[in-house]
């Protein structure tokens, strides 16, 4: 059986934390040790994005996430277009060994009003 992006989604939200944005931004502001990666394509980033976003695409999240992250407790809230890769990148961080890993699983537009 061929697995569909569904199901590897539905696994990853089963391993990682996905929280609504309000709850993103009450996180967010409760810390002065934050990261919030924007795991969209570059393209996407570059129409419309975060102001304290990092963009790191989901398929190179591994390679890149130690050059902005070293500490394995820093806040790290992912998002995306709408909750499906920040949910895979939260799953493969916390693999990764990051302990406190949330997947913003919202629409970016929303997103954006909350946090900018």
């Amino acid at each position: 059986m061929i697995k569909s992006a569904s199901d590897f989604i539905a696994e990853a939200q089963q391993l990682c934390n996905c929280i609504d944005v309000v709850t993103a931004k009450k996180l967010a502001d409760q810390t002065d040790s934050v990261i919030i990666l924007d795991v969209r394509e570059p393209h996407e980033a570059a129409e419309a994005k975060l102001e304290r976003s990092i963009n790191i695409p989901r398929g190179l999240l591994e390679m890149k996430v130690q050059n902005h992250c070293t500490e394995p407790t820093t806040l790290i809230l992912t998002h995306c277009a709408a909750g499906g890769r920040a949910s895979l990148a939260a799953a493969r961080l916390h693999e990764m060994g990051y302990s406190n890993v949330h997947a913003v699983t919202a629409k970016f537009a929303d997103i954006k009003k909350i946090f900018d």
